[in-house]
């Protein structure tokens, strides 16, 4: 698999982490505790997706096998990051609505 698609799949992954931390947050705001737990629950699972094809990078550079770094791939690790941040920021304010009520 290509470098570009494997950035590609990366930025997929966070993407749609990213959608769907943000409607769980939506859905707190509205009261629907239980279904914003069940769309965090997705989020975390598209990062794992994402984090996977990062760790597979990560094991063939430890390898000896050199990855080429270009925009789109520091374009996608950004969006892993800031992805995984908008989730754990989220999970904290799901435990304040959840609180709350």
């Amino acid at each position: 698999m290509g470098i570009e698609q494997v950035a590609m799949e990366i930025i997929l992954y966070s993407g749609n982490a990213r959608s769907e931390a943000f409607n769980a947050l939506r859905l707190a705001k509205e009261g629907k505790l239980e279904d914003s737990q069940v769309a965090i629950k997705k989020a975390s699972e598209e990062i794992l997706k994402a984090h996977k094809v990062q760790t597979d990078l990560i094991h063939n550079e430890a390898k000896g096998y050199k990855t080429e770094i270009n925009l789109l791939l520091i374009h996608a690790q950004d969006h892993l990051m800031t992805s995984m941040l908008a989730k754990d920021l989220i999970e904290e304010m799901l435990d304040l609505y959840k609180n709350k009520n």
